[in-house]
């Protein structure tokens, strides 16, 4: 994915580039978003932990994508946790000079309500896929939907962004489950392995 904002456009601003080391919090549930954050490289984890011990995942944003935008028009405290899950550097812009590109930069905030709606509805469409109960349906219209989004068409042109343990986290499975099925998808040719990478 192109960056969602040039780093150009970020820097002249005045943001700052930050790196971060794996699951390092790059902010937390009940903060106040004081930032814009795009990622540069690397790949991060919404999510929130509960006290019994369990996680839930809302997403695992990559380069390209921006974390935490919503925030920046509200007042509300952030509803979840960012945590970097790879070696990340991340872009980071203070909030009013993030609103004042967006006074200036107006098709800017377009593109960033475009964004923010395509993430809304693919989470809308994830979620719609807990209720199936077979658990290969269930990583099938996962891996469709998300290649789709991509804009690929032809079969195994598409290298999965998720590992294993990821797509689990998106569709509500346990690990085996997911390298399960998608065993069972490589033996009737729906996907491709090589190594660690599945081509869909």
């Amino acid at each position: 994915m192109a960056m969602l904002i040039s780093n150009q456009i970020l820097i002249s601003f005045g943001a700052e580039v930050q790196s971060y080391l794996p699951n390092q919090f790059i902010f937390n549930e009940g903060n106040t978003a004081k930032y814009y954050y795009q990622i540069k490289n690397g790949t991060v984890k919404l999510n929130n932990y509960f006290e019994n011990g369990k996680e839930f995942i809302h997403g695992f944003p990559f380069d390209g994508h921006c974390i935490g935008e919503s925030y920046l028009f509200t007042e509300n405290l952030y509803a979840m946790n960012a945590v970097a899950i790879t070696k990340c550097e991340i872009i980071r812009l203070e909030k009013h000079k993030f609103l004042r590109i967006l006074l200036e930069e107006p098709l800017l905030f377009f593109k960033l309500n475009e964004y923010t709606a395509d993430r809304l509805h693919f989470r809308y469409i994830v979620s719609t896929f807990l209720a199936i109960s077979d658990p290969d349906i269930r990583i099938k219209k996962l891996l469709d939907h998300i290649k789709n989004y991509f804009n690929h068409q032809e079969k195994y042109s598409f290298l999965v962004p998720y590992t294993r343990q990821q797509l689990a986290a998106l569709v509500g499975l346990r690990v085996e489950t997911v390298i399960r099925s998608i065993k069972k998808m490589q033996k009737i040719n729906l996907l491709k392995i090589d190594g660690n990478k599945i081509y869909y």
